[in-house]
């Protein structure tokens, strides 16, 4: 875990409403749920995932009750549609925090933030095809060009039941050449094998069986109309077999987003897929769903790697600098906010030079100079800090509004 400082905080936050734009737009509406559930609710992403074995930050409070720092967002998401019922079907977004007690890596913390999205209610192959959409755009919006997004199909309970066992009695048969890592995993998730990054396993791993040989006639059906979608609006994809992701609960779709400049074992920038039993798992009635999320720390490892989405500077437009005994510091600065104007100011009673160093850090386009002669003529000089000091005389009473004018018209400058 780690701190997130200015200005990576500021690109952090817009990462969200960068988002938050997107998927409100096509009629998602932010869910915010608790950071602390009940372990049952997180216990449905399967009692063989790594993240129920290993990973939850799980604790018994003051009041007896085994809760867990949330390790995702989709079941708590179900969670609270099986509790509030809101309408069908029922489009949510979120982004915050989730905690996993795993090895930190490049991109990868105990507490890490996800954006995501969640559409319940509805089993249509569009659906899947609209949030993978909503996913490859933002990527696109951020300006990532090397994204490859890799889908597969996991098909109905019953042919995942079936291939499972047929991928478990594959593995078994070659175990000696299996890793010691892979080996534990067979024992637990068979599937999860399948997602080994080792070198070692890779040629075990390339001779299993091909989940395609066991989708039923609806599952091809509904995986064909997902292909066809993407097809329709030319978002290129690569179908991998081999794709499972790490929770039980998927069904049918799965996908997943790969960063082209991030190490292969770990370029996951997110994914997603179909869930259609889990709301009926955690007590609601049976309810299709679908949802992806999204890493942000990965992904703005990758948007460092390619050079787009950079942290911005917020810098203040006005910075007053007040020699006497700051209320005019005081009352300019706080004015000018009040106009939307962005201003700052130094404290602690400074000289003339240090204050000017201070404005001339901060990166304001603008100083207003107050000294004791300007104050004594009721007057302010406006010095432009970026074209090389070019400097006027303003009236005090009429400082803020000659300021305001100057930033609107550097913001319509911009505008255009």
């Amino acid at each position: 875990m780690r701190d997130i400082l200015p200005p990576e905080s500021a690109r952090w936050r817009q990462f969200v409403a960068t988002f938050a734009s997107l998927v409100t737009d096509a009629g998602y509406g932010q869910v915010i749920p608790p950071l602390l559930e009940d372990i049952g609710v997180f216990s449905r992403l399967g009692e063989a995932t790594d993240v129920v074995t290993k990973e939850m930050y799980d604790f018994t409070d003051k009041g007896g009750r085994h809760v867990a720092l949330r390790p995702e967002q989709t079941a708590s998401v179900c969670r609270a549609f099986v509790e509030h019922r809101p309408a069908l079907p029922f489009k949510a977004w979120y982004a915050g925090s989730n905690f996993r007690y795993e090895k930190p890596q490049r991109g990868r913390y105990r507490q890490f933030d996800q954006v995501g999205v969640e559409v319940l209610g509805s089993d249509d192959a569009h659906v899947d095809v609209e949030v993978i959409a909503l996913a490859w755009d933002f990527f696109a919006s951020l300006g990532l060009q090397r994204v490859e997004l890799v889908i597969n199909s996991l098909g109905e309970p019953a042919d995942r039941a079936t291939y499972t066992s047929s991928v478990d009695q594959y593995l078994r048969s070659r175990f000696d050449e299996l890793t010691a890592e892979s080996r534990l995993t067979l024992e637990r998730n068979p599937l999860r094998v399948l997602d080994s990054k080792r070198p070692p396993d890779a040629d075990v791993i390339a001779g299993a069986p091909n989940i395609a040989d066991y989708w039923s006639p609806e599952a091809r059906t509904h995986f064909e109309r997902v292909c066809d979608g993407l097809t329709t609006l030319h978002i290129p994809f690569v179908i991998d077999s081999r794709l499972v992701r790490g929770l039980d609960y998927y069904r049918r779709t799965t996908f997943e987003f790969r960063g082209g400049t991030l190490d292969s074992a770990q370029n996951a920038l997110g994914g997603g897929g179909r869930y259609d039993g889990l709301v009926e798992d955690l007590g609601g009635p049976a309810t299709p769903g679908v949802g992806f999320a999204l890493g942000l720390d990965r992904t703005l490892l990758a948007c460092d790697d390619e050079g787009v989405f950079g942290a911005q500077a917020h810098e203040p437009f006005a910075f007053v600098i007040d020699t006497t005994d700051g209320t005019h510091a005081m009352a300019i600065t706080t004015a000018l906010r009040r106009f939307g104007v962005p201003a700052d100011r130094a404290f602690d009673g400074r000289s003339m030079k240090s204050q000017m160093k201070v404005a001339d850090r901060s990166g304001a386009a603008l100083a207003i100079i107050i000294g004791s002669d300007e104050a004594e003529r009721s007057q302010a000089l406006l010095r432009d800090l970026r074209s090389g000091g070019e400097q006027v005389v303003v009236s005090l009473s009429d400082v803020v509004a000659t300021v305001a004018t100057r930033f609107e018209s550097q913001m319509n400058t911009g505008a255009q």
